[in-house]
């Protein structure tokens, strides 16, 4: 099977998570994609959480590792001519431009648009940063919880009701997010590149992306400035719309919104006394006694574990989901049918399973293809593609323009 994007190059100078996710979701789409490094390598090289020791890959940086696999690694001194003459040749050979930059550091080293379509007028230029390359914050660098959780007011609207505390973000959730927004806009880029044959401009961040992922919430906000009301559980609108912990400490989650959902509840959870209760009678009388519920139902789980109340909900039709933990997530037969944690081969350390894109083709060959390559490995390769010789080669690394990989 071919893969959709078999013959198209990406050059990407990028750091950390976010920009660099989309790259590996480019490459898994079949793209070459050649990551340029400073000398000393991305700085989220080393950043790992350690494996267990068990698991054969302790000393391995699989972090790093899903968002860089199959791509390779080039490492370029860009505060030098040399290495930016460097760049410029790879750049003129590939379709796609990709960087994390803020766009004073894009003119510094002479990679913004205008220079990079003075060296190739048909790339896609794609820049990802926190806020934007326009407008006051343009100039201020950002990170997942800081543009995305912070700044778009994610991190307000997830508290536990009004005052509560500030929750805690997994690492780079917003930057996996916003690494999807990229990809998104450099395919339609590619679309309309070949179709015009102009080169394209496009940028996404963190601050926007968030914003997006609220949608919903903004579609009134935006509207009328009103702030959201933070809800604790028992402030919730609806009870069959709620979070409750069951006998093993272990929790679920409700998502029933039609008329039915309070009975089918209560018959499935022992407690169809409520169906008369002159409290809950009706939607707004339970709303106004919603403690009392959530203290009911919270009672009524304590009597089963979490999975022995999956079986009772699937059998009546309740809408529920597990709140799973993410080692119970990685054993989940449902993700391994669907292929969620596909495996990949280490040169020297062998198998191991990574995290797949989150999209599935049924006649195109779209997997991850290999692992992150170390800083630099493939800098002699990838400058002898781009024509330069062995000579030339020795003389940038001489100069300190290249690495020595």
């Amino acid at each position: 099977m071919a893969a959709p994007l078999d013959g198209v190059r990406v050059i990407e100078i990028d750091s950390w998570m976010a920009a660099p996710s989309a790259g590996a979701l480019l490459a898994d789409l079949g793209a070459d994609v050649i990551k340029i490094e400073p000398p000393g390598g991305d700085p989220m090289r080393g950043n790992q959480r350690p494996a267990k020791v068990d698991s054969g890959f302790k000393d391995y940086d699989l972090q790093f590792d899903v968002d860089n696999r199959g791509k390779r690694s080039i490492v370029v001194a860009l505060d030098t001519d040399e290495g930016v003459a460097v760049a410029h040749r790879l750049v003129a050979s590939a379709q796609v431009f990709m960087c994390n930059l803020l766009i004073q550091r894009q003119q510094k080293y002479r990679l913004d648009p205008a220079s990079l379509f003075g060296i190739n007028p048909h790339l896609v230029h794609a820049t990802l940063t926190g806020y934007g390359t326009t407008g006051p914050d343009a100039w201020r660098p950002g990170y997942d919880v800081t543009a995305f959780f912070g700044r778009s007011g994610l991190y307000d609207a997830m508290r536990e009701g009004e005052g509560g505390t500030v929750p805690m973000a997994r690492p780079a959730q917003g930057d996996h997010t916003t690494g999807l927004a990229m990809l998104g806009s450099i395919l339609a880029a590619l679309r309309l590149m070949e179709r015009t044959g102009e080169g394209q401009v496009v940028e996404t961040s963190l601050y926007e992306t968030a914003v997006w992922t609220q949608a919903s919430d903004y579609g009134v906000t935006a509207v009328d400035n009103a702030p959201v009301r933070r809800r604790a559980r028992h402030e919730m609108l609806t009870i069959t719309g709620n979070r409750f912990p069951c006998g093993d400490g272990k929790w679920v989650v409700f998502n029933m919104m039609d008329k039915g959902a309070f009975e089918r509840l209560c018959r499935t959870i022992g407690t169809e006394e409520w169906l008369t209760d002159e409290r809950f009678r009706d939607a707004s009388s339970r709303y106004r006694n919603m403690r009392a519920l959530v203290e009911g139902v919270d009672a009524a789980l304590a009597a089963k574990s979490r999975d022995e109340w999956g079986v009772i909900f699937d059998k009546a039709g309740l809408i529920w989901g597990p709140v799973l933990t993410l080692d119970e997530v990685s054993r989940d037969p449902h993700a391994h049918a669907i292929g969620l944690f596909p495996e990949i081969e280490h040169p020297e350390l062998g198998r191991y399973r990574t995290v797949n894109a989150p999209f599935r083709f049924a006649t195109a060959d779209v997997r991850p293809r290999g692992s992150a390559p170390t800083v630099g490995a493939n800098t002699r390769a990838i400058l002898a593609e781009a024509g330069y010789t062995e000579a030339e080669i020795q003389r940038l690394q001489g100069s300190g323009a290249i690495g020595a990989a």
